[in-house]
């Protein structure tokens, strides 16, 4: 299995339960395709785009369940990131675990992301 993330207010993963698919966030929207970290690039990607902010949700997804919507294309550093074309089914959804901040601003993760 390839597990791949998803880091997202919670609120917003919230509505994505009410619906039974999760679309995106608006820089998805506006990229048009859902951005997901493998679990070596999560940790930075929190650091870069989400330091000091409160009320995220960590999803782990697995990603061989997404089939050919899932690419590794180059992003940050020429680095292969996961991208999903289409929305993200919840059915593909392994867990969806809370991602306090720490005491200094930096996301604790789960032990198990690497």
């Amino acid at each position: 299995m390839t597990t791949v993330y998803r880091i997202v207010a919670a609120d917003l993963w919230q509505a994505a339960e009410g619906s039974g698919v999760f679309t995106g966030a608006g820089i998805d929207l506006n990229d048009g395709f859902i951005h997901l970290s493998t679990g070596a690039q999560a940790r930075r990607t929190a650091a870069l785009y989400f330091k000091g902010k409160g009320n995220l949700v960590l999803v782990a997804v697995d990603g061989a369940t997404l089939g050919a919507a899932l690419k590794y294309e180059p992003s940050r550093d020429g680095d292969l990131f996961p991208h999903l074309y289409g929305p993200l089914p919840l059915a593909a959804v392994l867990s969806v675990r809370p991602l306090p901040i720490g005491s200094d601003g930096n996301h604790i993760f789960p032990e198990d992301v690497d």
